[in-house]
């Protein structure tokens, strides 16, 4: 065995950093009696010495070593007291994560010498557990960031909010199924940067991808029961490394490769982030990292039982973001990100990031570091406005930058179409850019989506009355019970021409409103391909054909349905009226309704207080103007019908006209030929809507 020489270093920046004459490793433990670095050979199998880090500034225990290099393995051992009911899991005979780890070696496969605890143990004193892990844990790698080209993602395409459609991914179900992929690829961020998928998401017309979790996982001991393992990825151990399952050989290079692949496409790259918990859980999951690091820093205990966590994820654990460290953590990860190129991030349950002492706060912390922060403020900065605690709902609280997942929209969109009773108001509202949650902020601070990878995807939506999640090993248990949801008059797979033609009119219907509703839309992955799960709306285990897209050779109506969807993108993206980034004034609720946006009855009448009352409203419509520089005055009308028969529409000759047919979702790729006069009657089938608009030249000729 080698002898290694191991100098003060320094106490920044944290994690392991190379230096021309070695490595410099600092970490962070507030209650540490003593940290050991072990050092394992290239294999990670090996441990080739344990080196005490004797230096300490303020909390950091920092060493430099010499003579080591980039892909040295290495781990942690922290010693400290074990006692529970004070915070503290201290385990020495656990090798530990580093935090700020660029790379691991292997992915993290979940094994009872990974708990600090003897695995028998249920509540009471949980007995100290000293089996050495080390073989059982993937081993951390030294990254030398001198040789990144920090330039290598290409010019950032800087998609404005206004022009943005995002597409939420992931990197396995995304590729797995793809054909034309060489097999080996499938699954990994090398096949996400394939020519294949690319053209896809550009025919399509998507400007940004929203990438579920790529962080390591660490799966649920439940899991493992089934045979199964955490799919979707939101149970990350170390914040600055890729998921090693995605990778085939150099993880930040792959990743590097698919931003810029992405970027020459002028294609946004937005990662999915979790830094509400860890993938440590409760009190009895494992010891990885911060739990065995210093457990007291990194987590918010139970004040009242301090071996118990708090809990706001509904994971097990909540980070502790207040702690200095930990909030610093967070931002260097996201800074991290973002010089490699990421152009944005989405904040999963970011709730529970903006708690202090508990309660949700718009000036937390962490999120005016991040809004003050040049390299991230500039960033796509979305977040889900909700956690699992207390008063966890907060749409609408989020400060200026920040972009929030609007679930008003998807449930009241979801309810309209099912054909609930008193949705006419509501769904106006959602059409116009839901100004009564998102304030005076504007519409483009309200992210639209119907459907997203946790729930029902579109076709299922429309396929199923109840969640089918028997699969998940949990009875039917998991997954919400409320979704919305109608199957069309049949549960599950079906073969009659009718009821098909009808969930096929319904998916045009949910995803034209989408696309023409103001705010940021987003779809979820294979929507447009027609993708199944067989009805589970909560999948996130299910690794394997019910959560991958279905690449093979589409049959007519999907095919129509995807000549839709690239309709209505389209559609979007040729008129500045459906992008606005202010609201429309003539809101529903208030009269008389003003210039820029008029609500009617299918009579041609405007929409009054009574009308809206009406809880058995189905039909309504909307006249609206735009101004562009490069189309000239235009006017629009949004005629919509939930009801059962068709209605015949007429407008008034003051709102515009003659009119031609933009988009109609009784059409199966949403054409519509035609003119018509200035209050000619308009037949909508039942179930549609249509979309229409005057001319320049026909507005300017009634000006004069």
């Amino acid at each position: 065995m080698r002898d290694f020489v191991v100098e003060p270093g320094q106490a920044e920046p944290l994690g392991a950093t190379c230096r021309a004459q070695g490595v410099n490793f600092a970490l962070f433990s507030a209650h540490a009696e003593k940290v050991e670095l072990c050092l394992f050979d290239v294999r990670g199998e090996c441990e080739l010495a344990r080196l005490p880090l004797a230096a300490r500034t303020d909390g950091v225990w920092h060493g430099h070593v010499r003579g080591l290099r980039a892909g040295q393995r290495y781990g942690y051992r922290v010693y400290g007291p074990y006692v529970p009911e004070q915070g503290h899991r201290f385990n020495p005979h656990k090798l530990l994560i580093d935090p700020y780890a660029r790379a691991l070696d292997r992915a993290i496969d979940l094994q009872e010498s990974q708990f600090g605890y003897r695995i028998g143990d249920r509540g009471g004193d949980l007995s100290f557990d000293d089996r050495d892990d080390a073989p059982d844990m993937p081993k951390c790698a030294v990254i030398d960031s001198r040789t990144i080209d920090w330039t290598d993602g290409g010019s950032r395409p800087n998609v404005r909010e206004r022009d943005t459609v995002i597409y939420e991914l992931h990197v396995r179900g995304m590729t797995k199924l793809r054909a034309d992929l060489p097999e080996p690829v499938r699954g990994t961020l090398v096949g996400l940067a394939a020519p294949p998928i690319i053209a896809h998401l550009r025919v399509l017309g998507i400007t940004a991808v929203e990438i579920m979790p790529i962080h390591p996982i660490a799966d649920e001991r439940h899991l493992a029961r089934f045979g199964l393992r955490n799919y979707w990825g939101y149970n990350p151990v170390a914040f600055f490394a890729v998921e090693p399952r995605y990778v085939r050989a150099d993880g930040i290079a792959e990743l590097r490769t698919l931003i810029r692949v992405l970027h020459e496409a002028g294609i946004e790259v937005i990662l999915d982030v979790v830094f509400n918990h860890s993938g440590e859980g409760d009190e009895l999951g494992p010891t990885l990292s911060f739990r065995g690091i210093d457990n007291a820093s990194y987590y918010r205990l139970d004040p009242d039982d301090r071996r118990r966590y708090v809990n706001h994820s509904g994971c097990g654990n909540t980070l502790n973001i207040e702690h200095p460290r930990v909030r610093a953590l967070v931002v260097d990860a996201l800074r991290y990100w973002a010089a490699m190129g990421i152009d944005g991030f989405r904040f999963d349950l970011a709730v529970a990031l903006a708690r202090e002492n508990g309660q949700f706060r718009p000036d937390a912390a962490v999120l005016t570091a991040i809004a003050r922060d040049p390299l991230l403020s500039s960033r796509k900065l979305i977040v889900e406005p909700w956690d699992a605690g207390p008063d966890g709902h907060q749409l609408g609280r989020f400060p200026p930058p920040f972009i929030e997942w609007n679930d008003r929209f998807r449930d009241t969109v979801r309810r309209f179409w099912r054909g609930d009773h008193g949705q006419a108001a509501d769904m106006a509202t959602r059409l116009a850019g839901s100004s009564d949650v998102l304030g005076d902020r504007g519409p483009l601070t309200g992210l639209n989506y119907v459907t997203s990878h946790d729930g029902f995807t579109l076709h299922d939506l429309v396929s199923y009355n109840h969640k089918h999640n028997l699969a998940n090993g949990e009875g039917n248990a998991d997954g919400t019970k409320e979704n919305f949801s109608w199957n069309c008059g049949v549960e599950g797979r079906i073969e009659d021409r009718a009821v098909r033609a009808l969930r096929l009119r319904q998916k045009r219907n949910l995803i034209a409103t989408l696309l023409l509703s103001l705010g940021v839309p987003m779809i979820s992955a294979g929507d447009e391909l027609g993708r199944s799960q067989g009805g589970n709306n909560n999948a996130y285990c299910q690794d394997n054909e019910t959560s991958w897209i279905d690449w093979r050779p589409l049959g007519r109506d999907d095919e129509a349905f995807l000549s839709f969807v690239q309709r209505a993108i389209a559609l979007r993206r040729a008129h500045p009226a459906l992008r606005r980034q202010v609201f429309l004034s003539g809101a529903p609720a208030r009269l008389p309704a003003l210039r820029d946006m008029v609500w009617v009855r299918p009579d041609g009448g405007e929409m009054r207080s009574d009308d809206w009352g009406n809880t058995e409203l189905r039909s309504f419509g909307c006249t609206f103007d735009a101004v562009d520089a490069a189309t000239g005055p235009q006017r629009y009308a949004l005629l919509v019908n939930g009801a059962l028969d068709e209605v015949v529409f007429t407008l008034p000759p003051e709102h515009g006209g003659p009119w031609r047919g933009l988009l109609d979702t009784a059409s199966e790729d949403g054409s519509m030929n035609g003119v018509a006069p200035a209050g000619a009657p308009w037949r909508l089938a039942s179930r549609s809507l249509i979309l229409l608009a005057t001319d320049s030249a026909a507005i300017a000729e009634r000006a004069s």
